[in-house]
């Protein structure tokens, strides 16, 4: 079975929109910028075996703010420049109830299912609760990009990190066999 590192899109691959202290994602491909480092990290964790997902949650979509052609447009930029297998996106809003949206483990059971992944030697790379909760109820390590946002912090990170770029040398040194 295969490694994989699970990667929140906004706040972790692309800058997302910081206000009042919250992140928000950008509303378009012209907004979207890739954070630094971002594509050596993931070219490292390719060279090593990783298969590289992206799960995102996009409630704006459900919300009726952004559009689902604009994060397709969004995912199809990112894929033309970064090593990613597949992107996942949840496009429920937290009273859909959906398995799918993130803190569930949804998106990771089915991209695990898609790809013959071992959660248990994969990682979840988030900046937010949400992500590592995801990422602790599939069985994967999770790792806490922490930017001081004001909002509920992870529970129990496996560990933190300041950026992919520490995550990806973290999960580099680990190394789960």
């Amino acid at each position: 079975m295969q490694r994989a590192v699970f990667l929140d899109r906004d706040g972790v691959i692309n800058r997302a929109i910081v206000r009042d202290g919250l992140p928000y994602p950008p509303a378009n491909a012209a907004e979207m910028e890739v954070l630094p480092g971002v594509s050596e990290a993931l070219a490292a964790l390719k060279a090593r075996g990783f298969t590289l997902l992206v799960v995102t949650n996009q409630p704006d979509v459900a919300r009726g703010t952004t559009l689902r052609a604009a994060v397709d447009e969004m995912h199809r930029v990112l894929a033309e420049t970064l090593p990613i297998d597949r992107f996942y996106a949840c496009f429920h809003d937290s009273a859909d109830s959906c398995t799918c949206r993130k803190p569930r483990p949804g998106m990771l059971l089915e991209a695990a299912r898609d790809f013959g992944i071992d959660l248990a030697r994969s990682y979840m790379v988030g900046d937010r609760w949400r992500d590592c909760s995801a990422g602790d109820a599939a069985g994967c390590r999770t790792i806490f990009i922490d930017y001081g946002y004001r909002e509920r912090q992870p529970d129990n990170p496996t560990f933190r990190a300041s950026s992919l770029t520490d995550a990806a040398r973290i999960i580099l040194e680990e190394q789960v066999p």
